[in-house]
């Protein structure tokens, strides 16, 4: 009897791999047609990278006369190639569409890679410009969006609530913008990876615990991006209703 429950629960579990793999595909093809709308170059890159490096294997397997077992690795390593540049400018694309509407800082923090602890809109005003917090290796992150006459007081208000709980840990802050001491949306990421580490995990989780009390101040912003064009004036008044 347990045998065949054992059965029937690895039957099941081959299937659920199939259907995310299955799902998978899908999301990526779509992602590929859309990128392809929009990247009339994302081809020839791929294509390109895949004769390039198949062509360097074939070149170099000639010399030993290998050339038609090193060809099929070429293609292979070809395709990986391709796969990475298909990110990176899907990347790009995402980004450039997202940089410098409300709410894009708090969406690129959430899809952080690697053990950040991301609290969004920690602090906002109704002209939608936010503070969002970072907890990490570095310390804390105050991460501003939004006008820089009007962020620069809140990170300023936002710096003090943090620092009466946290001693001596270190607090950084960064604008994102393109303007002079600012950095762009694409680089936020780069920015936090080249902050120095100065605390161990439990130290991090120690942290978290700490700031969970201070709870968020003002309006909360729309989760991810505002579409371009989107009325600002329709926005700030359901942020006012919440």
């Amino acid at each position: 009897m347990a045998g065949q429950q054992d059965k029937e629960a690895a039957k099941q579990a081959k299937k659920e791999k199939r259907a995310a793999s299955k799902a998978r595909r899908g999301q990526l093809f779509e992602a590929f047609k859309m990128q392809r709308k929009e990247d009339p170059w994302l081809i020839p890159w791929m294509v390109g990278a895949i004769v390039v490096v198949a062509g360097v294997a074939f070149g170099i397997g000639f010399f030993f006369d290998a050339q038609w077992v090193l060809l099929p690795l070429g293609l292979i390593l070809g395709a990986l190639l391709a796969m990475i540049i298909f990110g990176r400018r899907v990347q790009k694309t995402v980004y450039s569409k997202a940089d410098g509407q409300p709410g894009a800082a708090a969406w690129a923090l959430e899809n952080l890679r690697g053990r950040w602890k991301v609290t969004p809109t920690v602090a906002a005003t109704t002209q939608l410009d936010a503070v969002h917090r970072v907890l990490g290796g570095p310390g804390v992150v105050l991460v501003a969006e939004g006008a820089p006459h009007r962020v620069k007081t809140l990170l300023a208000q936002e710096k003090k609530r943090v620092s009466r709980l946290i001693g001596d840990t270190p607090i950084y802050d960064v604008t994102i913008g393109h303007e002079e001491g600012q950095i762009p949306l694409k680089k936020l990421q780069g920015f936090l990876m080249k902050l120095p580490r100065n605390l161990k995990p439990a130290q991090v989780d120690a942290l978290e615990a700490k700031l969970a009390a201070l709870g968020n101040r003002g309006a909360a912003l729309p989760k991810g991006p505002m579409p371009a064009g989107a009325k600002m004036r329709n926005v700030q008044r359901t942020i006012r209703r919440r």
